[in-house]
């Protein structure tokens, strides 16, 4: 262990991170009133990582930070997952909504409560593989949890919509703190995998939309552009210069004619 201490400074940075970093994206949704290019599958992986992160550090009995960082979590998930139902493009009804979130919530406190009560005397006796499970299951889901944006980006060669970029700066500085807390730490090569994970599929998501400004949005000045979403209306561009030019040639030879 390089310094306890900046181990702990990091990992608290990180976790604060991981706390808040969904406020800017509840915020953004609530203008718009649109959460198009935000897979609600997404949030949904995300609130239910949660349970067991809660779990695990409940019953490793962490930190206090750390046992309330998995329900602050699950909290600002919760608020973006139920915009994502109710915004269009879903726009699921009230009730429909309100009955997902109250089954959501009943999962969520049977487990912690359950689990918590049964693995505790366990891992007190030295028997810690069980909340392990936990602990890699929960990393799993939240990695998982960042594939359906990439079919969003396929959908739009590459552009990123729906999501903000201050959420996600945020969320990948808390991937990147929680890396280095472990490195000068227990250099827990587990956490850094699964960590780096998170941190490598966010940089894709930036890279896709810079990639997507270099090829459409940056290049359309020297097209002599000003839509960015040009590439789109191309074929009915395409389609109206080509009756344009019917309706031209139709009209010379009806002149011709006369």
């Amino acid at each position: 262990m390089i310094s306890e201490k900046a181990a702990t400074a990091l990992a608290t940075i990180g976790t604060v991170c991981w706390c808040v970093q969904l406020i800017p994206q509840i915020i953004y949704n609530y203008r718009r009133k649109d959460c198009e290019g935000l897979p609600p599958v997404m949030l949904l992986l995300w609130v239910v990582s949660g349970i067991p992160f809660a779990i695990y550090f409940m019953v490793t009995k962490g930190n206090i930070i750390l046992q309330v960082q998995p329900h602050l979590f699950m909290f600002f998930c919760g608020v973006s997952y139920v915009q994502s139902l109710y915004y269009p493009p879903v726009q699921w009804d009230k009730r429909k909504i309100i009955m997902a979130v109250a089954a959501i919530a009943l999962i969520d406190v049977g487990m912690e409560i359950g689990f918590t009560l049964w693995l505790r005397p366990l891992y007190a006796r030295g028997v810690h593989w069980p909340s392990l499970i936990f602990g890699i299951l929960a990393s799993v889901l939240l990695a998982l949890g960042l594939i359906p944006p990439y079919f969003e980006l396929a959908k739009r060669q590459g552009r990123v919509v729906g999501i903000n970029f201050v959420f996600l700066f945020v969320d990948s500085l808390g991937a990147w703190l929680s890396i280095a807390s472990v490195i000068v730490g227990n250099m827990d090569i587990m956490g850094i995998v699964l960590y780096g994970v998170v941190a490598a599929l966010e940089i894709g998501i930036f890279a896709s939309h810079i990639v997507w400004c270099c090829r459409f949005r940056w290049s359309k000045k020297r097209n002599g552009l000003s839509d960015p979403e040009y590439i789109a209306s191309e074929p009915e561009k395409s389609k109206c210069l080509s009756i344009d030019i019917h309706d031209e040639s139709l009209g010379a030879s009806d002149h011709n004619r006369e």
